[in-house]
């Protein structure tokens, strides 16, 4: 039986000068299971990205990829290969048509043919804003809609290219109580369909409705993993977000884990 296991991230290391921004990480995100990378600002989460998708180099470790070793694969090459990625920082063309910026994806990945699947099914640029819920702006310049269907898009123009993984980079932003709703569900069709998702969100109620296992970044270190449920009672979380545990006296207050659980 093939293994699940897509994407490895192995004992990581990435200095910069005499900082240290990820210190030994390690963690795997497995097809059809949605993982979460959690931490406080300047964790290391988004470095740990770059080093999945090729924009950053490591100063040492390996990122493990479909059982190859794509630590030095260029960031195209692992774009061709599946990987997709949104990021923190919206990217879109402004000048171009919403429709147009999915259009624009998926030629790129696969050449002005890439809408007809084998088989000669189509995967439609109006299906992709369909499906992420931004239909009603196909039109619009990318660059006049509002924050919350920019991140819609961003999603859009990554599953143009149809990627067994998908990092999205605090995806909910900009989105409201409705619309996170609904990103959520979408995020559980896109991982029952087969694909593996690595997400870093500050959203805690995202994360903690949607993730199967989370990872939790501080100071470049994984401090710990498990499932919500292990890591809504953590004492290193708690402390790396509140600056207590749970059993502290000064504790006088639900932990934020607590409060955004349902």
């Amino acid at each position: 039986m093939a293994s699940t296991t897509l994407l490895e991230v192995d004992d990581v290391i990435v200095r910069f000068g005499g900082v240290t921004a990820v210190n030994h990480a390690a963690f795997t995100a497995e097809r059809g299971r949605i993982t979460g990378l959690i931490g406080p600002n300047g964790a290391g989460k988004t470095t740990c990205f770059n080093v999945i998708t090729g924009l950053q180099k490591p100063t040492s470790g390996r990122v493990r990829y479909r059982d190859r070793d794509v630590t030095r694969w260029a960031v195209n090459r692992r774009a061709k290969h599946g990987i997709g990625r949104t990021f923190q920082r919206l990217e879109a063309f402004g000048s171009l048509s919403v429709r147009d910026n999915v259009r624009v994806a998926q030629e790129i990945h696969g050449g002005p043919l890439a809408w007809l699947r084998p088989g000669g099914s189509l995967l439609g640029v109006d299906i992709l804003l369909e499906r992420v819920g931004i239909a009603d702006y196909a039109e619009e310049r990318a660059d006049s809609i509002p924050t919350g269907a920019a991140r819609l898009l961003e999603l859009a123009r990554a599953l143009a290219c149809e990627p067994q993984l998908l990092l999205l980079d605090e995806p909910s932003s900009g989105l409201d109580e409705t619309e996170t709703d609904a990103f959520g569900d979408l995020l559980k069709e896109l991982a029952d369909e087969g694909c593996a998702i690595l997400m870093v969100e500050h959203d805690m109620d995202l994360v903690m409705t949607v993730c199967d296992e989370i990872h939790v970044l501080d100071f470049g270190e994984i401090i710990a993993s498990g499932t919500p449920a292990d890591i809504r009672t953590d004492r290193n979380v708690q402390r790396a977000y509140l600056g207590y545990s749970e059993d502290d006296p000064a504790a006088g207050h639900t932990s934020e884990m607590e409060v955004v659980t349902p």
